[in-house]
């Protein structure tokens, strides 16, 4: 039975498309059942491509993001993921407030997966930079992610 993760940031153009790209090229070279995909608790970029410092990064480590574009989360998401992942504590809120009652998806933020990381929250780039280093803590989690839900498989 396929597995399904959502990553969710913001506007859905750094973190969380980020995410999905690194997890989908993890699930590819474990030949892991997964399905990945991404959404922004906000509907401001629906539509466009993640953010071009974003997939200059991804595509400088061999991930392509091209093919992806934002879209906002849904209700029906809560049903159709197994896991939903937040990078921060305010999309964690967001989350929380939007979720129907009984969803059946647990969620978690990303750095959860990596308890020994002093940060809890993967910074937003988009303003800040550092898309280097946002990219260092999302390939991290994600092999975390990969190995706790591939073990309870």
């Amino acid at each position: 039975m396929t597995y399904r993760i959502q990553f969710v940031c913001l506007g859905n153009i750094c973190r969380s498309p980020t995410a999905e790209g690194v997890m989908r090229g993890l699930v590819t070279q474990a030949g892991a059942d997964i399905e990945v995909e991404s959404a922004g608790t906000s509907g401001w970029h629906n539509g466009k491509l993640p953010d071009a410092r974003s997939m200059a990064e991804a595509k400088r480590r061999g991930y392509d993001l091209s093919s992806q574009r934002s879209s906002q989360v849904s209700q029906a998401d809560f049903d159709r993921f197994d896991l939903i992942i937040g990078m921060d504590h305010s999309n964690m809120a967001n989350l929380r407030a939007i979720a129907p009652c009984g969803a059946k998806a647990e969620m978690k933020m990303l750095l959860d997966y990596l308890p020994e990381q002093p940060l809890r929250e993967v910074p937003d780039p988009y303003y800040e930079d550092g898309f280097d280093q946002v990219f260092d803590l999302i390939e991290a989690a994600c092999r975390a992610v990969l190995a706790d839900v591939t073990a309870k498989e």
